[in-house]
């Protein structure tokens, strides 16, 4: 029997009412997160109080790895690795390299980032920022490991404004960079394997430079060259040669590399040609920035120092900016690579990082002419102990917030209440984007508390928080249904396989409470019913570390919602 138009029409929009960008069906009763707070109260920052015109180290607390930066005039720009998450490649700006403002993310559209079916370690790898003042264009290159893209660059005029969709570049390889000389000359500088059948070890990769044809935006074919071969000393089978740029200093060419591997033997190498295509000559005095040599038991422990670009100050002295780790009691690193800063002593013929090859202390003397510490407040970024509380009822979401493969646009509401999640039929084990907003853990001791609001309808639909290494090393406690009760749960994934950890019948009138909170590797999951005390169940936090899980992330606290859940309450 045929249906009459109207019928159809009818049918159609009732559907399109009940369901989201996907075509699924819409939740009648989803959940409504109505307040964070994240607190963080490391022991280090109480021990060492800041004084006058201190400023603590690092400057970008949690998983921020990667940093480049540049400089127009006044302005600096730095950017950081992001993988998987979604927007990708923070930028952040600053007036004199102490107060940062997170002013967006360079990638943040699906044109420009298609890491939806990639896991949370892959996707974007190892930015590089230049601005160019021969075109006045600032352009960001990176590697991208999904969606068919590998080598990448974008462009803007002014970073504020947003960035062009990607060009793919006719490279293999990772870590790329740019390098504008002043003849108006620019190259791309890069880490790629060997030529075939020239690998002599495992870890043994070169340095390559191509010409960059800035009217075409595309290196030039042809022109590609190995400039380091190996690392410093070839005959020692130096590893991981990557993360490469090139700097201009008094007619000569200087270029830095990482060396090492990104774990404990991270380092910062430098090399110096009479040409931007070399022969590079390595410095007598390598490594430059490293903390390797130390041994476990220092206190307010940094390592794998590495991955490291320079800048001219304010007060025309270089700095460095650079990735290090600070791991908890059990030596884990659940915290992820963070951005660091050290003044750099380029006196010499070569550069040095000051205090680099010592252990690192956890605050630094602001640069000459820098007077005023903001960060926290007026919109700087925060650093050392601080209390970050999100009530979601400005118009704009804080850039802190982001997404995992998927933009957070796609699954967050605001009403009155606070947050609404709108439920993928997603679980936060698959390779999908996943309904859930995270926030970075920033500190070895802290506790994150929300509120929340949601009955479960099925077995099927979960809410709550989840603590993510990635999809195969999480947490999830949240609420569910079994039968016709409701249950608050902690799930436990390590190697993909799940087990429950605990469960309780609870509740579901009212608004819940719920807590993750850390001390070092201990961690507890809470729950509270209206404003009674917290109930916890005590876990490790070894799977929410580096160390346990593998990548390139650090651990993820998100509010998550699924109509996928596979958690069964015991």
């Amino acid at each position: 029997m045929k249906r009459k138009p109207a019928v159809i029409l009818a049918f159609l929009l009732a559907f399109i009412s009940v369901s989201d960008g996907y075509g699924q069906k819409k939740k009648n009763n989803p959940p409504i997160f109505t307040e964070v707070v994240y607190e963080g109260k490391d022991q280090v920052y109480i021990d060492n109080p800041l004084k006058e015109n201190e400023f603590y180290n690092p400057i970008l607390q949690g998983c921020y790895p990667d940093p480049a930066i540049t400089r127009k005039g006044d302005d600096y720009y730095m950017v950081v690795s992001s993988f998987a998450m979604f927007p990708g490649v923070p930028i952040f700006h600053s007036k004199d390299l102490v107060n940062w403002k997170q002013i967006g993310h360079v990638l943040d559209r699906k044109s420009q980032l298609k890491v939806q079916d990639t896991g949370i370690s892959m996707g974007i790898y190892a930015p590089d920022i230049k601005y160019n003042p021969y075109n006045d264009t600032f352009y960001m290159i990176t590697t991208q490991f999904a969606g068919g893209f590998g080598n990448i660059v974008v462009k803007t005029k002014d970073p504020m404004q947003g960035w062009s969709d990607p060009i793919k570049l006719k490279f293999d390889g990772i870590d790329p960079g740019l390098f504008f000389d002043d003849n108006g000359k620019a190259y791309v500088v890069h880490n790629d394997a060997p030529n075939r059948g020239e690998e002599r070890y495992e870890g043994h990769r070169v340095i390559k430079i191509w010409e960059y044809d800035l009217e075409n935006d595309q290196v030039v074919a042809g022109t590609d060259k190995i400039i380091v071969d190996g690392g410093v000393d070839p005959s020692k089978n130096p590893i991981w040669i990557e993360a490469p740029h090139i700097y201009k200093k008094d007619g000569k060419y200087f270029l830095m590399c990482a060396e090492g591997g990104t774990g404990g033997n991270h380092s910062e190498v430098i090399f110096k040609s009479d040409s931007p295509t070399g022969p590079f000559i390595p410095a007598p005095s390598n490594p430059i920035l490293t903390q390797k040599y130390f041994g476990n038991n220092r206190s307010n422990k940094v390592d794998w120092a590495g991955h490291a670009d320079l800048v001219l100050g304010p007060d025309d002295k270089y700095y460095g900016v650079f990735l290090g780790i600070r791991p908890n009691d059990k030596n884990r690193v659940n915290t992820g690579r963070e951005t660091f800063i050290l003044p750099v002593d380029w006196s010499g013929e070569f550069p040095v990082f000051e205090n680099g090859l010592i252990p690192m202390e956890p605050k630094l003397k602001m640069p000459a002419g820098i007077t005023e510490n903001k960060t926290g407040s007026d919109g700087f970024f925060p650093n050392g102990n601080f209390t970050y509380t999100e009530r979601f009822d400005a118009e704009k979401l804080d850039f802190r917030w982001i997404g995992l493969r998927g933009p957070r646009e796609d699954f967050i509401s605001f009403n009155k209440k606070g947050l609404q999640i709108n439920p993928f039929a997603v679980n936060i084990k698959e390779v999908k984007p996943t309904s859930t907003l995270f926030y970075r853990q920033q500190h070895k001791n802290f506790a994150f508390t929300t509120a929340i609001e949601f009955k479960p309808a099925s077995e099927k639909e979960l809410a709550g928080i989840t603590t993510v290494q990635s999809e195969k090393f999480n947490y999830v406690f949240g609420i569910t249904k079994k039968g016709n009760e409701d249950f608050i749960l902690l799930q436990r994934t390590e190697k993909g396989e799940s087990q429950i950890i605990g469960s309780a019948k609870i509740e579901t009138k009212g608004p819940i409470r719920l807590q993750v909170k850390a001390t070092g590797d201990a961690y507890a999951f809470g729950y509270a019913i209206g404003e009674g005390d917290f109930t916890y169940f005590e876990v490790s936090g070894d799977i929410l570390s580096t160390n346990v899980a593998g990548g390139f992330t650090g651990n993820m606290i998100g509010l998550y919602a699924t109509t996928a859940n596979d958690a069964v309450p015991e």
